[in-house]
C-alpha cells in the first residue's frame, strides 16, 4: 500500500474513523464485532486510526486502547480534545472547553484510556471561541514538548484560524468534513493546508452513508442517530438529494466500482494531501472502502461528478443552527 504524509508520519491513504464503533449512528456493534473490525483494518494495511475523547464519552478511546494497545507500533494514533462529555445532575453533556488546564487534564485521561504513553496526533476537536486559538494550541505545543503527544491537529477550522494556530505551533493536520456533497473546504482551508504543508483529513467522506447509495429511508434511523438532527437528512430534503445519485451511479458503473469506492477515489484524486477516514461497523464495508485504492477515475469522470453533485445541487446545510455555531469553517456566500 502506498502512503500519504501526515505531519512526521507516513500513513495509509485511507484511515479508519472509529467513532461509530461507540456511538452516533444508532446501536453500536458488540465488543467482539468491534474488535474484529479494528484488527481486520490493521491486517488490511490501515495505519491511521482516529478516535476522540467525545466519542461515546470516552468509550471509544477505551475500545481502541483495549484492542490495539498491543499493536501500538504498527499504526499512527489520532485522538481529540477540547470537546468532551461532562457530568451534570441530569446526565452527561457535550461541552466545548479549550482552556489549557482542561486540555492537559483531558490528555492524561486519553492516555490512560488508550493505554499508551504518547498520542501521535492530538486534535483540538473544536475551537473554543472563548479562548484565543493561540492559547489552546500553545497548550498542545507544551504537550508535544512534554512527550505526551507527537503532533498537533485542528478540527473544523477556517483558513484564517489555521494560519494563526500554525504561527503559534506547527499544525500537522486539519480534519473537516469533505466529500462530493460537502465542498466547504474548497473555499480556502484545503488550499491553505497545501500551502503550509498540513495534511487534510476528510471525515464523513461518504457523506454519512448518503454516497453509498444504501441509505434510502431516513425514517428508519435509530432514535439516537445523530443524522436525525441534520437538515440534509430531513425526509423531504433527503428525498430531493437522492435524485443526484442516479448520475453518480452511472459514473460508478463506468469506472467499475461501488458508489462508496467512487466517493473515496474522487477524494484521493483531488489532492495528494487529502486522507479520508471513513468509518464503518461492518467488515464487508471496510474491505469495500479500501478497494477504492484500486480505482482510477479519468479527468472526464472527475469533471462529470463535479457537475452532478456540488454545492449548488445539494439541498440543505450540513448542520442545524445549534451545531453550526460550534464550528469555524468557511461558509459559501458568507
Amino acid at each position: 500500500m502506498t502512503t500519504r504524509s501526515l505531519g512526521p508520519f507516513q500513513v495509509s491513504p485511507i484511515g479508519l474513523g472509529c467513532m461509530n464503533l461507540s456511538h452516533a449512528y444508532g446501536q453500536p456493534p458488540s465488543l467482539e464485532d468491534a474488535e474484529r473490525l479494528l484488527l481486520r483494518a490493521l491486517d488490511l494495511g490501515v495505519t491511521l486510526f482516529d478516535t476522540a475523547a467525545l466519542y461515546g464519552f470516552g468509550a471509544n478511546e477505551t475500545l481502541v486502547g483495549q484492542v490495539l494497545a498491543k499493536h501500538r507500533q504498527k499504526f499512527t494514533l489520532a485522538s481529540k480534545c477540547g470537546m468532551q462529555g461532562v457530568g451534570f445532575p441530569d446526565g452527561v453533556k457535550r461541552v466545548i472547553d479549550g482552556r489549557p488546564e482542561t486540555l492537559r487534564a483531558t490528555c492524561e485521561d486519553s492516555l490512560r484510556r488508550l493505554q499508551t504513553e504518547v498520542i501521535d496526533l492530538y486534535y483540538l476537536h473544536r475551537w473554543d471561541k472563548q479562548v484565543p486559538i493561540e492559547e489552546s494550541v500553545g497548550a498542545l505545543g507544551d504537550l508535544v514538548r512534554a512527550g505526551k503527544i507527537r503532533s498537533v491537529g485542528l478540527s473544523e477550522v477556517s483558513a484564517h484560524t489555521l494560519r494563526r494556530a500554525h504561527a503559534e505551533h506547527p499544525i500537522a493536520a486539519v480534519q473537516t468534513e469533505y466529500s462530493l456533497w460537502t465542498r466547504n473546504p474548497e473555499i480556502a482551508v484545503l488550499d491553505t493546508c497545501a500551502e503550509l504543508g498540513v495534511a487534510f483529513v476528510a471525515f464523513s467522506p461518504v457523506a454519512r452513508g448518503f454516497l453509498t447509495g444504501q441509505v434510502r429511508d431516513v425514517s428508519a434511523f435509530d432514535a439516537k442517530d445523530i443524522r436525525r438532527a441534520m437538515p440534509r437528512f430531513a425526509p423531504a430534503t433527503y428525498a430531493a438529494n437522492l435524485g443526484l445519485l442516479d448520475g453518480v451511479a452511472e459514473v460508478a458503473r463506468e469506472a467499475g466500482c461501488s458508489l462508496a469506492q467512487l466517493a473515496l477515489a474522487w477524494l484521493l484524486q483531488r489532492a495528494p494531501h487529502i486522507i479520508p477516514i471513513p468509518g464503518t461497523t461492518r467488515l464487508d464495508h471496510l474491505e469495500e472502502n479500501l478497494g477504492a485504492l484500486q480505482v482510477t477515475l479519468s479527468a472526464a469522470q472527475m469533471a462529470r461528478l463535479d457537475q452532478i453533485i456540488n454545492r449548488h445541487t445539494v439541498q440543505g446545510p450540513r448542520y442545524n443552527p445549534g451545531n453550526q455555531v460550534e464550528i469555524d469553517t468557511e461558509e459559501f456566500g458568507a
